[in-house]
């Protein structure tokens, strides 16, 4: 257990909201109950040996996140054979594992749910980066994450190779359509975070490049071109000529993410990474015994 909390604070998680997750998992998946498949097919002192295997090629994260489920139901006995966020390909086994079948049994859902899922943000990420490779232009994940979930899937993303946006409401500011529309003006919005938090970065979103000519003037740490085309992307690093960072953000897909890129924008903010990436098909097979 002190072992598995060292390497989650070494890929930058924290052991107690991992083991919390995965108690609320567990506790969810038995609700109340017992596994009464298991216990009715299988003797409390079988053993087995399985492996936990990539089915596709793929980028994965979430290993040590599957060892604390491991963990928590009682097993010890595994290998994580692979690093996160290391590209495997089909075939691939991840985790080897030999534990009592039904604790096996019980672990098994939950972990494949967290490796799938995460692994899955992991792969989508990488096809992103790569996309943009030959381009200043990075991308970075948004707060579309699934509630519960923030903290995992935005490693998952930083696993594929993409950068986080700000992990929370608290972190940094970012001045949207409707603050403006509540605070009168963009320049009166940013006046107004300034003065309430001087040492929190802000960023401001734009929706036409009239605005962008407002929001150039206050030196933000940051400006959103939110739903603008290609077109008004080149328009937009021109007029801000190296003033300001740029982000795109709305209407960003694969196939037109070089296209963006290269109108000289310094980022792409992409719900997608978390909100849509499919999973990862992992599984677990158990070896015939000899």
């Amino acid at each position: 257990m002190n072992q598995l909390r060292d390497n989650l604070k070494t890929i930058g998680l924290s052991p107690n909201h991992i083991f919390q997750q995965v108690k609320e998992a567990i506790s969810e998946d038995l609700a109340g109950g017992e596994d009464i498949t298991s216990v009715a097919t299988i003797t409390d002192s079988q053993v087995s040996t399985a492996d936990f295997i990539c089915r596709a090629d793929g980028i994965v994260s979430g290993l040590h996140v599957a060892a604390a489920v491991l963990e928590y139901c009682g097993i010890n006995h595994y290998e994580v054979l692979v690093d996160e966020g290391a590209k495997v390909s089909a075939g691939k086994i991840l985790i080897t594992v030999q534990a009592n079948t039904r604790k096996l049994l019980l672990a098994e859902r939950t972990a494949i749910n967290f490796l799938s899922h995460l692994s899955g943000i992991s792969t989508s990420t990488s096809k992103w980066v790569s996309e943009l490779s030959g381009t200043k232009c990075k991308v970075r994940d948004t707060r579309k994450t699934t509630p519960g979930l923030r903290q995992l899937e935005k490693f998952a993303v930083r696993m594929g190779a993409g950068l986080n946006h700000r992990i929370s409401l608290s972190e940094s500011a970012l001045i949207k359509d409707n603050h403006i529309v509540a605070a009168g003006s963009i320049t009166n919005a940013f006046k107004l975070v300034k003065q309430k938090f001087p040492n929190k970065k802000v960023e401001i979103e734009v929706d036409t490049l009239e605005q962008l000519s407002e929001a150039i003037l206050l030196k933000p740490d940051l400006i959103l071109l939110d739903n603008m085309s290609v077109d008004q992307c080149i328009k937009a690093v021109s007029i801000s000529n190296g003033a300001v960072k740029l982000e795109a953000s709305g209407g960003l897909t694969l196939e037109n993410a070089k296209a963006y890129a290269n109108t000289g924008i310094d980022y792409m903010a992409v719900g997608a990474l978390t909100h849509s990436a499919p999973i990862l098909d992992i599984g677990l097979d158990f070896r015939k015994e000899k």
